[in-house]
């Protein structure tokens, strides 16, 4: 795919922002208040104790096997079918699929990209904060327990805290972080938090995470989306650029110029020697002249340099003839005459006079 056709798609895609005139008055952007950090502050110190907890295999570690000897999805068979559909809502691949689908609609009708760049960031904390913890610990799950009463720790397993949980959190959360009104934030808060509750249980419920996996799932989560107010500078600087970008891809579409790498580029092949300026002239007058009608001679300057370069070193610049536009109109292919006739193009033999040698050239043959 060419380049112009790639920046005509992206400024049909912007074109339909601009065209969406419902933005609102007002778009609600989360502060960082007191009482936001005063809940970060108290979560960041759950989240703290999880950890030590599990570290040094506390009551936290002995609850995790009393539910796992448990097997709750023994004790509930019938319930199994359905939980299995309900921890899809923690997969971050679906999520972020339909997700994603509902803020690009957003971003479209509001002509704004902050919703799809929250979004983004969002997932990204997740994925930097949650896995470098995954990592680090190595926690293994419950079905690869090695040792009763043990933590599973430095294990090779990526099980603590619960992904799914964390994801659930952030990716539906997300929703009522961009809510527009008050009343749409607390449904969508309660709404968010039912659906993470519902699915770090189910994870206990399958048996693929400890209660100590999803009780740091719930706090890490909710932590990226208390601290999301601190990143609202680099997600409005991301939009600001984004938006500045298509700015700049519009003059150019409009107005048509070649990009200044691109004529830097060529400027050297072009002026090499002079003649493929000068024909790159003739062609372009002589097309002007076609459209125009007939016009006058025009000359076309030579750079210096293109001069230097064909004269050689030590040589004066030898001046150039000016490229001749002609004052007949330019005729397509198709309307020009034939030079030959049409069949073959050899001439006829003429009659040799009979016992006389044909005339041979002095050399070559």
């Amino acid at each position: 795919m060419r380049t112009d056709q790639i920046l005509t798609r992206l400024e049909r895609v912007f074109a339909r922002l601009d065209r969406e005139p419902e933005r609102p008055a007002h778009l609600q952007t989360p502060q960082m208040s007191r009482h936001r950090i005063v809940l970060l502050g108290s979560t960041l110190a759950f989240y703290l104790a999880i950890v030590v907890a599990v570290l040094t295999t506390s009551w936290l570690v002995r609850l995790d096997w009393q539910v796992m000897f448990f097997r709750p999805y023994e004790q509930w068979p019938q319930l199994h079918a359905f939980l299995d559909y309900l921890v899809v809502l923690g997969q971050r691949g679906p999520t972020a699929v339909m997700v994603a689908a509902w803020l690009g609609w957003r971003s479209w009708r509001q002509h704004t990209l902050r919703p799809l760049i929250t979004l983004g960031v969002a997932l990204l904390l997740l994925n930097i904060t949650v896995g470098a913890v995954k990592l680090g610990l190595g926690r293994l799950g419950p079905h690869y327990a090695t040792q009763i009463g043990s933590a599973e720790l430095f294990a090779g397993g990526d099980i603590f805290p619960s992904g799914h949980t964390a994801n659930a959190v952030v990716t539906w959360g997300i929703l009522a972080y961009l809510a527009s009104t008050t009343v749409t934030r607390r449904v969508l808060s309660v709404v968010s938090a039912t659906v993470s509750l519902s699915v770090g249980a189910t994870t206990v419920y399958l048996g693929t995470h400890w209660v100590s996996d999803v009780l740091l799932g719930w706090s890490a989560g909710l932590l990226i989306m208390l601290a999301l107010p601190w990143f609202e500078p680099l997600i409005a600087g991301a939009e600001a650029r984004v938006f500045a970008l298509r700015e700049r891809l519009r003059r150019r579409l409009e107005t048509g110029t070649v990009p200044v790498p691109v004529a830097t580029a060529l400027t050297p092949l072009l002026s090499a020697g002079g003649k493929w300026q000068l024909r790159l002239a003739g062609d372009a007058a002589t097309a002007g002249a076609g459209a125009l009608g007939p016009q006058e001679p025009a000359a076309v300057p030579v750079p210096a340099a293109a001069q230097a370069a064909v004269a050689g070193p030590g040589h004066a610049p030898v001046p150039r003839p000016a490229a001749h536009v002609s004052g007949r109109p330019h005729l397509i292919r198709s309307e020009r005459t034939p030079v030959t006739p049409a069949g073959s193009r050899r001439p006829a033999h003429t009659e040799r006079p009979a016992g006389r040698a044909a005339a041979r050239p002095a050399t070559g043959g």
